[in-house]
């Protein structure tokens, strides 16, 4: 894969040529590309494309905004904007195609502030040419394009395709490898979005980096630099985005703002409507940004490969059917797993052995999860709260949240927490976050760890003798599994109905 570093953007010795932008994109946009290159760098390196810049990136000068806008504007829309700063601010805004992220580029320039949008390019279609048949950046940027064309803001686009594999992708990898479940999103935002990037626009002089996050940073209003910055919960709940943020560092929140932390998700579609926005109607995305389209679990094979293993029923060690390697597999997982007479879930894996363990009584047996440990915490002020017995915390995206304790000791170099749960979480997977909170305050987030022995599901040892046999060829073939005594009654009753 060819390379490139964000320090040819800074390099001093960078020259910038022109070149016509059809060169790399099918549909006509009638602006020139400047294309970055190190003269040091011994290899050819990626493209950094500068659409339609007006103005230079040193300009403070106010956009121009209809009066119209701003009067028909209620003020709470701009509350999250930082309408009140005593002057006009340089704003960095990523900007991905989406409804929300256009919505929170108008905000700020309603808000009055100089605006630059950046599109954050991290595709693989060099390599992945032939593994993806489409390149959906093409379709965000043209939008992204046509949204700062509206209000004539500068749109740059960054290529961070090689820095998204070392710091992100190359993680996920490694974690399936070891039967962990990573989390991807939460490590976009900390080491690209809000890690590779600004580390890029450094030296530009900007005074914020935005985005269209539902959550709120609350800064200080004196200028002391030691005063700390708070991450908080959005507006809505539902959409609320503060778990995938809170492994951000208190550097990297004090120069982040999100307009959208104030306003619910259905008033952000009107304002997208109001702004006659060229996507207001385009849908919300879903999954993983670099995939588009294609599952995660393709991707996963694509680059760990397949290799076949077998299901063992928990409770008994029967030999149900086999799968492709336990990497496909997360604890909880139900969806995917093939068998008749279910419901089945993953209740354990077998990292060792390539063998995933499975159960019909997910919910009925007494698995203790309401207590579990998480590592390589990071407190966004630094360090952790001073009550650590009355928090609350989440265990994924969403709304719900469990009131909890947590006990630091050490483990060595490193801190380890107890997390004590007032009930069981059924979906508790090793290599997911836990975010905890202070009220309506995110302080910070640590990595789910494997359980020990005591504290899973009760697998038989039948099971896990099995499981260790070299020669899996000696099983026989699976089992006719039965339906459930239950399931056969309720069945009766539905054929007397």
């Amino acid at each position: 894969m060819l390379r490139t570093t964000m320090a040819a953007l800074v390099h001093p010795t960078t020259k910038l040529y022109s070149l016509p932008l059809k060169t790399f994109f099918s549909h006509s946009i009638n602006k020139p590309l400047r294309l970055i290159i190190r003269q040091s760098y011994p290899r050819a390196v990626r493209a950094t494309l500068s659409i339609n810049t007006p103005r230079s990136l040193s300009s403070t000068a106010v956009p121009q905004i209809s009066n119209d806008t701003i009067s028909d504007l209620d003020n709470s829309y701009l509350s999250c904007s930082m309408p009140n700063s005593k002057r006009p601010l340089k704003i960095a805004v990523l900007l991905s195609g989406g409804v929300d992220s256009s919505v929170a580029l108008r905000l700020l320039h309603a808000a009055g502030h100089s605006c630059t949008a950046f599109y954050l390019k991290i595709w693989f279609q060099e390599d992945f040419e032939n593994f993806w048949s489409e390149c959906p950046w093409e379709e965000d940027l043209k939008y992204a394009k046509a949204v700062c064309n509206q209000v004539d803001v500068p749109l740059e686009v960054v290529h961070l395709t090689d820095e998204y594999w070392d710091k992100v992708v190359s993680y996920l990898i490694d974690e399936y490898k070891c039967g962990r479940t990573p989390n991807p999103d939460v490590l976009c935002n900390t080491r690209i979005k809000f890690g590779a990037f600004m580390d890029a626009i450094s030296n530009m002089d900007f005074d914020f980096v935005a985005s269209g996050h539902y959550a709120k940073v609350i800064h200080p209003i004196t200028d002391e630099t030691n005063e700390l910055s708070f991450l908080q919960l959005s507006k809505d709940m539902l959409k609320d985005q503060t778990y995938f943020l809170s492994y951000l560092s208190q550097a990297q929140l004090k120069r982040l703002v999100f307009p959208l932390g104030c306003i619910p998700k259905d008033e952000v579609r009107k304002l997208a409507r109001k702004f006659d926005l060229p996507n207001q109607e385009r849908k919300d995305s879903q999954g993983i940004c670099f995939l588009g389209k294609i599952k995660f679990s393709e991707f996963v094979g694509r680059h760990i490969g397949e290799k076949e293993g077998v299901l063992l029923e928990a409770e008994t060690g029967d030999f149900l059917g086999s799968h492709r390697g336990f990497w496909f597999y997360t604890i909880g997982q139900r969806q995917g797993l093939g068998l008749a007479g279910g419901p089945w879930y993953v209740v354990e894996k077998d990292v060792k052995n390539n063998v995933v363990f499975v159960s019909r009584n997910y919910y009925s047996v007494d698995k203790r999860r309401r207590t579990f440990r998480v590592g390589s915490f990071r407190w966004i002020s630094g360090s952790p709260p001073h009550n650590l017995n009355h928090l609350r915390c989440k265990v994924r995206h969403g709304p719900v949240f469990y009131d909890c304790s947590l006990h630091m000791e050490k483990d060595g170099a490193e801190n380890i927490g107890t997390v004590q749960l007032p009930e069981d979480d059924q979906g508790l997977a090793a290599g997911q976050f836990a975010a905890f909170y202070e009220e309506e305050v995110c302080v910070g987030s640590g990595v789910i760890l494997e359980s020990w022995d005591d504290k899973g599901f009760p697998v038989c040892d039948k099971a896990r003798d099995i499981a260790n046999m070299e020669d899996k060829s000696k099983i026989g073939k699976p089992v006719k599994i039965k339906p459930k005594p239950e399931d056969c009654l309720r069945d009766s009753v539905v054929r007397l109905v």
